[in-house]
């Protein structure tokens, strides 16, 4: 039986369908690409990591990195070129939503059995609640709320950066950054905070111009590690960039319970560094995430969760 393509949250099929042995899931986001691949009982045969992997990046540097991070995943799990037109994958692709982007990743040509696309925060709360309905707060270098409950979804933010984002490590990382800029013009207070961050531009604002003119997402957010320490350490505007960011969290959450989640898990690299700013009455409606974002693309590799 032969099937036609489909866009997110559908199977791909480049051929015909056959009961898959080998399944490969894809976690591309923002900062990294994380690929695991595992036999039909779920043992883990091999995992492989690379950079970036996110539509931000355009269709053709996007579908390089993918191929080249699964590649090396199934070199990993022995699984020579020949058996990769057996694999079922599942990929979760940040910014897929973009206007054209699902399909035009649709139409490339990806050499396994199946494919099943969605995006990063679906696969994200695939692997939270384990196919089961609830919800995710991703706080990662971007952030979005996302739920399925009963087969319908909803998003709150994730509309990209520097718009959105907010509670975010590109968005904690762009305000340091201004603050470095302002107390390098003599317009705030210097902080310890701001005195490293302009030190990375040699304390020169025309390199931190150059800089901007280059940075993604993800440069921004390579300077969250330093706004949390410096905060923990009582830094007076590192605390302000904090406060400030969960008080975007915080509204974050009461939105998606306020539209019906029966449950919500915090996930994404941040998530273990501002929960503990949380109030507490906040903190304790929260539940632990039971999986990661590649254990939801293996989950949609099996065609669960897809809408």
């Amino acid at each position: 039986m032969q099937f036609e393509r489909h866009v997110t949250g559908f199977l791909l099929f480049p051929g015909r369908w056959r009961v898959a042995e080998i399944y490969l899931g894809v976690d591309a986001g923002g900062s990294h690409c994380r690929v695991r691949v595992t036999d039909a009982g779920g043992q883990v045969l091999g995992s492989a990591e690379g950079g970036p992997a996110n539509t931000r990046m355009g269709l053709y540097p996007l579908y390089d990195r993918l191929l080249s991070v699964t590649a090396e995943a199934l070199q990993a799990a022995g699984i020579p070129e020949s058996r990769w037109n057996e694999v079922a994958a599942g990929m979760g692709i940040a910014g897929i939503r973009r206007p054209g982007m699902s399909k035009a990743l649709a139409a490339l040509d990806f050499p396994f059995a199946s494919i099943m696309l969605d995006s990063d925060a679906a696969i994200a709360n695939l692997g939270a609640h384990n196919g089961q309905d609830g919800a995710i707060l991703v706080l990662g270098t971007g952030s979005i709320g996302f739920a399925q409950i009963k087969g319908e979804r909803f998003t709150v933010g994730g509309y990209g950066f520097p718009i959105s984002d907010e509670g975010s490590g590109a968005a904690l990382g762009l305000s340091a950054v201004r603050h470095a800029l302002r107390a390098m013009d003599g317009r705030t207070k210097r902080t310890p905070l701001s005195k490293e961050i302009a030190g990375k531009f040699r304390h020169d604002t025309l390199r931190a111009i150059a800089w901007m003119d280059q940075a993604a997402p993800g440069d921004y957010a390579s300077f969250a590690p330093l706004v949390m320490n410096y905060a923990e350490a009582g830094d007076e505007i590192a605390l302000s960039i904090v406060e400030d960011a969960v008080l975007h969290v915080e509204r974050f959450i009461a939105t998606i319970f306020a539209r019906g989640a029966p449950r919500l898990a915090l996930v994404g690299g941040l998530s273990a560094r501002l929960r503990p700013w949380l109030r507490v009455r906040t903190a304790e409606r929260l539940v632990e995430p039971l999986g990661d974002p590649v254990s939801g693309a293996l989950l949609l590799a099996r065609g669960l969760g897809g809408e």
